[in-house]
């Protein structure tokens, strides 16, 4: 299981740090994906990062403004977000690729988590 924590309610230009932890399972050996979802929108990719070499992946309107990481010991990924925009609001999912590769497609991710809420105000 995938439980993301950290998201809430911040004004624009602020920074929140999202953390997905997994349990009963490790992250090892898989590439780690960060997605969103706002209301009435498909879920859209905002980062990922392989499992080997940490090389990261990040979409266009993240890139600069969010950093993804992973701590294996504590089987955790995070995602750093700053400048925060209104645009930025969305329910943020964490997901485990289905294998040691970064992907911008949600197809390649095999589990996800339950989200948490990002809300950004103007």
């Amino acid at each position: 299981q995938l439980a993301e924590s950290g998201g809430g309610l911040v004004q624009a230009g602020g920074s929140l740090r999202l953390s997905c932890a997994a349990s009963g399972r490790t992250f090892g050996g898989y590439g780690m994906g960060w997605f969103r979802q706002a209301p009435g929108r498909e879920r859209e990719f905002v980062a990922a990062m392989r499992w080997s070499g940490g090389a990261t992946d990040y979409a266009d309107s993240v890139k600069g403004r969010c950093t993804v990481s992973r701590d294996n010991a504590k089987n955790t990924v995070y995602l750093q977000m700053n400048s925060l925009k209104p645009e930025d609001t969305a329910v943020y999912y964490c997901a485990v690729a289905k294998g040691a590769f970064s992907s911008r497609r949600a197809t390649d991710f095999a589990s996800w988590g339950q989200g948490t809420q990002v809300t950004v105000s103007s």
